[in-house]
C-alpha cells in the first residue's frame, strides 16, 4: 500500500500543473458546496426560529379533528377540562419539555367605533405564552412590553394600520359562542405587534380568561397547547415520548382523544425547507459530476501520457492489478487533496461571513441575521462523496492501461 501511494504521489508531483488545475476544481465544488450549506442551513434555522419562537411554538397539541378545521377555528371541538388536566400531567413528566401554554382561538370583528374589520382572536396567559414564544414579546412594535393585563389587547400591525388605531386606543372585539349567541367586549389596545406571518397576519392577542368570557365558555375548555422544547434537534425524541403518553387519553369511545403534530404540519412555510433541502442536495450532485469529470479527464490524459510507462511495467512482470492500484491511488491522492483544500478553504470562508455578517429579509421581517456555520457532519458527507467520486473516476482509466497489450504499448510514441 504505500509502495502504490508513493509511486502515485511521485506521478501526480511530475505533471504539478495538472495535479493542481485537478485539485482546484475539486476545492472549488468542496468550496461551493460547504458554503451554500453552510448559508441555507442558517437560513432555515433562522426562518424556523422566527416562526416557532414567535408564534407556533415547537409543537401543538389539538382535540382530534381540531387541525383539519383550524381555519375555521372551530368551537366544538376544544380540549375538555378532564383531558386537559391528564395532558398537563403528561406535559410536565416529559423532560424533553420546558414550557407549555393553552390557549383559546376564536374569530371575531374588531371594532374601533367607526370601521369594523376581522380579526383572528389568541386568548392567552401571558406568561406561559411568553416562556413558549421566546421571541413574541420582540414582535412589539408599539407599547409597553409588560405581559398582557385583562381587558387588554395587541392588535396586529396589518390591522392596526389599516383602521389608525394606536396604543391607549380602545376598541371591541364581538363573537359568537357555540350556543350562536353573540357577545362583545372592549379592550385597551396596549400593544402593535409586528405580524410574521406575511400580509395576511390577522392575529391578535387577548387573556385566557377574557377570550373565555367572551364565548361564555361554561368550563375552562382549550383550544390548543402550544409546546416548547429544552433542544430543537431533539425534537424527534421529545415528540416520540409526548405522543406515546397521549395516546392513553381517551374519549367516551375510547379512541385517542388529543392529536400531536410538529411545526411541519403546523405552518406553510415547511414546504420552504424542503425546497432548501432539495436545492442543497442538488448542489451536491453537481459537485460530484464536476470531481468526476475532472478526475476522469486527468486520468484518461495520464493513461495516453504514459503508455510506454505502462508498457515497460506490463513488459517486466508488472500485475495488472498493481497498475489498476496505481490510477486508483492517484485519484484517491486527488480526491483528498481538492477535499481538504476545499474544506479548509470553507472554513476560511464562513468565518469570514460570519465576522462581516449576513443577514437577509424574510416575511415582514426587515432583516433575519443568519449565523452561518458548517457542521461536522456536512463536512464528513462532502468528503466521502468526494473522495469516493474521484477514485470510481480514476476506475475507468486504470482497467484502460491493465488492460493495454505490452508490445502496442512499448510501440506507442
Amino acid at each position: 500500500m504505500m509502495r502504490l501511494l508513493n509511486l502515485a504521489i511521485r506521478n501526480l508531483y511530475r505533471h504539478r500543473r495538472r495535479t493542481a488545475l485537478t485539485a482546484l476544481l475539486v476545492m472549488t465544488g468542496v468550496l461551493a458546496v460547504l458554503a451554500f450549506t453552510s448559508v441555507s442551513t442558517a437560513f432555515k434555522s433562522a426562518m424556523v426560529g422566527s416562526i416557532t419562537d414567535s408564534m407556533l411554538g415547537h409543537m401543538q397539541v389539538h382535540r382530534k379533528g381540531y387541525l383539519a378545521s383550524i381555519e375555521n377555528l372551530p368551537l366544538h371541538l376544544q380540549i375538555q377540562p378532564k383531558a386537559m388536566q391528564e395532558l398537563e400531567a403528561a406535559l410536565d413528566s416529559t423532560p424533553e419539555i420546558v414550557a407549555w401554554s393553552p390557549r383559546v382561538k376564536l374569530g371575531g370583528m374588531y371594532s374601533d367605533f367607526q370601521e369594523t374589520t376581522s380579526v383572528r382572536v389568541n386568548g392567552v396567559l401571558p406568561e406561559r405564552e411568553m416562556a413558549t414564544c421566546t421571541e413574541l414579546v420582540d414582535r412589539i412594535q408599539e407599547g409597553d412590553k409588560a405581559p398582557l393585563e385583562r381587558g387588554q389587547i395587541w392588535l396586529p400591525d396589518l390591522l392596526a394600520r389599516g383602521m389608525k388605531v394606536g396604543v391607549g386606543d380602545t376598541g371591541v372585539v364581538v363573537a359568537t359562542n357555540l350556543d350562536g349567541a353573540v357577545n362583545g367586549m372592549t379592550f385597551e389596545v396596549a400593544a402593535i405587534l409586528e405580524s410574521v406571518t406575511g400580509p395576511g397576519g390577522r392575529d391578535a392577542y387577548v387573556h385566557l380568561e377574557d377570550a373565555r368570557e367572551l364565548l361564555r365558555m361554561e368550563a375552562p375548555e382549550v383550544s390548543e397547547v402550544a409546546v416548547r422544547v429544552e433542544r430543537f434537534d431533539r425534537l424527534g425524541t421529545a415528540q416520540d415520548k409526548l405522543a406515546a403518553a397521549l395516546s392513553g387519553i381517551t374519549n367516551q369511545k375510547g379512541d385517542p382523544a388529543l392529536e400531536l403534530h410538529d411545526w411541519k404540519k403546523l405552518s406553510p412555510f415547511s414546504n420552504v425547507v424542503r425546497s432548501i433541502d432539495l436545492i442543497t442536495l442538488f448542489m451536491q450532485a453537481v459537485l460530484i459530476a464536476v470531481v468526476l469529470v475532472s478526475v476522469l479527464n486527468v486520468m484518461l490524459m495520464a493513461v495516453y501520457e504514459r503508455m510506454r510507462e505502462i508498457g515497460t511495467m506490463a513488459a517486466i512482470g508488472t500485475r495488472p492489478r498493481m497498475i489498476v492500484g496505481i490510477f486508483l491511488m492517484e485519484g484517491l491522492c486527488l480526491g483528498v487533496l481538492g477535499a481538504a483544500v476545499g474544506i479548509a478553504a470553507s472554513f476560511l470562508v464562513v468565518w469570514i461571513m460570519r465576522m462581516v455578517g449576513v443577514s437577509t429579509s424574510f416575511g415582514r421581517k426587515a432583516e433575519l441575521v443568519l449565523d452561518p456555520s458548517i457542521a461536522a457532519g456536512d463536512v464528513l458527507t462532502v468528503a466521502v462523496v468526494v473522495i469516493a467520486a474521484a477514485v470510481l473516476a480514476s476506475l475507468q482509466p486504470a482497467l484502460k492501461a491493465a488492460r493495454m497489450d505490452p508490445i502496442e504499448a512499448l510501440r506507442h510514441v
